[in-house]
């Protein structure tokens, strides 16, 4: 099993469902993976096991590539093809000198 970083956030108790309620971010190679999870339990379970079940879950959930999740991958440009890069000054004598022509 290959250990992954992952973060809570916003770890509530839900009394009307009796259970615990967390966003959990999954780290994974050039992505983050967000999984809402929810745990059944008394609202006397300590944090330390809370966050443990919940953690699991979003491990089960990750491994499994199944159910609904928020994805967002890292941002890698986009080379721009046969296109030369603006330079603004003589665009700018372009149009100032119109009958100078800009290379």
């Amino acid at each position: 099993m290959h250990t992954r970083p992952i973060q809570l956030s916003d770890v509530i108790y839900n009394a009307a469902e009796q259970s615990f309620e967390a966003l959990v971010c999954v780290y994974d190679d050039n992505s983050v993976r967000k999984y809402a999870c929810s745990i059944d339990a008394p609202i006397t379970m300590s944090y330390a096991e809370a966050a443990e079940g919940l953690s699991k879950q979003a491990i089960r959930r990750h491994e499994a590539r199944g159910g609904m999740y928020s994805e967002v991958s890292r941002h890698l440009p986009v080379q721009r093809a046969g296109r030369k890069s603006l330079e603004a000054l003589r665009w700018l004598e372009a149009i100032v000198h119109p009958g100078k022509r800009a290379a």
